[in-house]
């Protein structure tokens, strides 16, 4: 698979302020009332993700849920990455 050009990033993060670009991946964080929200989060974000089998790279906090998105296996950002990110609950 080839990598999603600086276009189609750039095009994806104007209509989607919650990502940025760090580090060369998709990132957000979002910040729940608490443990149970935040695990909730993850629990739907992984059903999305194991029907796309492609999966984000999680990090939980007590009320906050990190997630990370590129495609190890291409050495970055894929359109598999967009496309994943879009379908994503954040709250």
């Amino acid at each position: 698979m080839a990598l999603a050009s600086d276009s189609e990033i750039n095009d994806f993060l104007a209509s989607h302020p919650q990502w940025t670009l760090e580090a060369g991946e998709l990132a957000t964080t979002a910040t729940l009332k608490n443990f149970t929200e935040a695990m909730g989060l993850v629990t739907r974000i992984a059903l999305i993700a194991e029907r796309a089998h492609h999966h984000p790279d999680i990090a939980i906090s007590w009320n906050q849920v990190s997630l990370r998105l590129s495609t190890h296996s291409e050495g970055g950002i894929t359109p598999k990455d967009l496309e994943l990110a879009t379908h994503l609950p954040l709250a």
